[in-house]
């Protein structure tokens, strides 16, 4: 049964101190029996409910850090809690029971369970610390104790033998007296029962017969100075092999005892078995580097071996295969987290059967996310055959709940030389690539490629730019004329918003209007466009010259499908045009005709507004495919703007008669339905005179001119005024 995490008094509202004194409660329970103290239990509890404060805030600390939970540790040893037990008793208690009295919703389990496992292994590498500096403070007492047995005065020999013999037989930990050829002629109980009971086994060796594989190689060669009397002792950790064939692992402290005269005499050995605690981080390490749920390599002991991997000589390769499943989500949803976790637990296991070659290896990052890698000099097949071999193992359908599922993945493949990679840059690059083959369709890999990379960074980095550079004033606006084609005079102008970005110059609205669409700038940036663009227009009809066409001069804004769904487009509208000034009249908001399709009376509630008030309303890119032409009755527009694909079959000479035929239909309905038509792309004389033939009312292009500043558009007023 989990806490309650409700309870609490009004200075603790969330109940966490009670909670934190349950649990050191049993932390007490469990630890008190095998302490060696003189305190009661409750008052053994009071010290320990602070340490368990410490652990809770390393638990929930926002930059996880180990230093707490080895305080904890040594705080433990301090205590006199140094029996191995005490330890073992301490990690089950905080395995059990940290996450269970301190987890938050916040923290979430899987992060609990991972954060509680790292502080169990700082816990007792702490303790281990704490122990071994008080064993090596006894170490220390013991060799001085030898030292001052050897070169007492006589008159004070038996009592220091004793004293001697007090020490060397009831001392935890292992003590060994050899000669300096290495001849063994004292140990204590406590070493013949770290080596399995039998003395004999033990005396019956030489010294420098206790050799290992596993010896590092200065060990010997450090023992070889002090039996020749260059230094007086060193410390090392040096495995031994015990009588059964077993291991044990030490930590060596190796002295040099010397006569009255100072000449080298015996050798004093000091052992501390820590083949225990060796095994606990042993295993606490693999808890720390796997995964619980898959038990494949987590994102830890990946990014430790492709660190290494990439860190190899000159020349050697590798590939990486990035797989994230397709439509694992749906698979959650439907049958819950626990099928779902069934489901990624078989496609580990398919996983791990694809890489089974030397210098492979499958790691799960996360969720629905692997890992594999692979290493050698013909990495540029292997890895391509390692993809096709993943997406094989996953096409056979897996059943869970008496239904099949089949599983679909997306690959991201990165494969090169490994001194040319950083860990980061391949991950990212995978990463990219991952979701290529997923906009694809899936269920395929696909190769990374420097200059997608390059974009996706581009892109990437231009989202996280757009809401600064609204606030540093980097858009600004340019207006492109509309003319009307019966007697060539200027109607308005379309706004059309550009970034002056610092590093890559003048973006057009290609390049980041669907970036601010994803991440909802687009709401304040077409605010913004809206009112500098009303402002404009009341410019330039205050400044209209004098003999110009009579009439409004319009101004054209974009909305995109975002700002139309918004609540304030119309309160938006209203507002701009009143402070401004400008008649309803002169603005024309464009909206683009797949944005309408299938659009209810919700959406289209809006836009009927600001058709009352007088604001025209442009179906943009008309006729690019999508065209219902029986919705022109319902839809609140009053100009069609026809797509520039109109155009290009009338650059032709002759032009193209379908092209004409269909802008003749559709200039006749508009005009049927009360309907101003809009051409876009006019580039040529000839296609501004079919145009006007056709009957189109006004247009806009290169022909005319491309979009400037401001300032254009007064130049063609003053050209019409003459």
């Amino acid at each position: 049964m989990v806490p309650s995490q409700a309870s609490g008094s009004a200075e603790d509202p969330d109940g966490l101190e009670d909670r934190l004194r349950r649990f050191a409660t049993i932390w007490s329970r469990a630890v008190f029996p095998s302490a060696a103290t003189s305190l009661t239990r409750p008052e053994f509890e009071k010290l320990l409910l602070p340490l368990a404060r410490e652990l809770n805030l390393a638990l929930h600390a926002r930059h996880f850090d180990n230093a707490p939970a080895q305080r904890v540790g040594t705080a433990l040893v301090t205590l006199h809690c140094t029996d191995p037990e005490a330890l073992a008793r301490t990690l089950g208690v905080v395995d059990s029971y940290l996450v269970l009295y301190c987890g938050t919703e916040e923290l979430g389990a899987e992060e609990g369970r991972a954060r509680c496992a790292r502080l169990q292994h700082a816990l007792a590498g702490g303790f281990a610390q704490a122990l071994r500096e008080r064993t090596l403070a006894e170490q220390e007492a013991i060799a001085r104790s030898a030292l001052s047995a050897r070169s007492s005065a006589e008159e004070a020999l038996h009592a220091t033998q004793a004293r001697f013999l007090a020490v060397f037989e009831g001392a935890a930990i292992g003590i060994v007296i050899a000669d300096l050829e290495g001849n063994v002629l004292e140990v204590n109980d406590t070493l013949t029962k770290m080596f399995g009971g039998l003395e004999h086994h033990v005396r019956s060796r030489n010294v420098n017969q206790w050799v290992h594989p596993e010896d590092r190689p200065q060990v010997w060669r450090l023992h070889g100075e002090l039996v020749r009397g260059e230094r007086e002792h060193f410390r090392a950790e040096k495995p031994f092999y015990r009588n059964d064939g077993t291991v044990l692992w030490t930590n060596l402290t190796f002295s040099l005892l010397r006569d009255a005269e100072g000449q080298p005499q015996y050798q004093l050995a000091l052992l501390e078995d820590t083949t225990e605690r060796r095994l606990l981080n042993l295993r606490l390490r693999y808890e720390a580097t796997h995964d619980a749920l898959t038990g494949l390599p987590n994102r830890t002991l990946f990014f430790e071996r492709l660190d290494k991997t990439l860190a190899a000589p000159d020349n050697a390769r590798f590939g990486l295969c990035y797989l994230d499943l397709d439509g694992f989500k749906a698979i959650n949803d439907s049958l819950g987290h626990s099928s779902g976790d069934r489901l990624l637990v078989e496609v580990a296991d398919r996983l791990q059967s694809c890489a089974t070659a030397p210098g492979e290896m499958v790691a799960r990052l996360g969720g629905d996310e692997f890992v594999a890698l692979t290493t050698g000099p013909d990495t540029q097949t292997e890895v391509a055959d390692l993809a096709s071999r993943i997406l094989g193992a996953l096409a056979t359908p897996i059943r869970l709940d008496g239904r099949e599922f089949t599983v679909r993945g997306s690959i991201g493949v990165v494969e090169g030389l490994a001194a040319e990679h950083t860990a980061a840059a391949v991950l990212r690059s995978a990463d990219i690539t991952m979701y290529r083959a997923k906009a694809a369709g899936g269920n395929r890999f696909e190769l990374a490629d420097p200059e997608a990379d390059a974009r996706a960074i581009t892109r990437h980095g231009l989202t996280t730019a757009l809401p600064a550079a609204l606030e540093r004033d980097e858009f600004f606006i340019e207006y492109q004329p509309l003319v009307r084609l019966d007697d060539a005079t200027v109607h308005g102008a379309e706004a059309l918003v550009r970034w002056h970005h610092p590093q890559h110059g003048v973006l057009a609205p290609d390049r980041f209007i669907a970036l601010a669409e994803r991440t909802g700038l687009i709401v304040p940036l077409g605010r913004w466009v809206l009112e500098q663009s009303v402002r404009q227009a009341m410019l330039w009809q205050d400044d209209r010259p004098e003999g110009a066409a009579p009439g409004l001069l319009t101004v054209n804004v974009n909305l995109s499908p975002t700002q139309l769904h918004h609540p304030g487009l119309v309160a938006d509208t209203v507002d701009i045009l009143e402070r401004v000034g400008l008649p309803p009249g002169a603005l024309c908001l464009e909206v683009t005709e797949s944005a309408l399709i299938g659009a209810d009376e919700d959406l289209l509630k809006p836009l009927r507004q600001l058709a009352e008030m007088g604001v025209e309303i442009a179906l943009d890119d008309f006729g690019t495919g999508y065209s219902n032409l029986a919705n022109l009755r319902r839809l609140p527009v009053s100009v069609l703007k026809l797509d520039r694909s109109f155009t290009q079959g009338m650059q032709q000479h002759p032009a193209d008669e379908v092209d004409l035929k269909i802008v003749e239909g559709i200039v006749s309905l508009a005009h049927s339905l009360d309907l101003a038509v809009t051409v876009e792309g006019v580039e040529t004389g000839a296609q501004a005179d079919h145009l006007r033939r056709l009957g189109c009312d006004t247009a806009q292009g290169w022909y005319y001119a491309r979009p400037g500043p401001p300032s254009q558009l007064h130049r063609l007023l003053l050209v019409d005024a003459v």
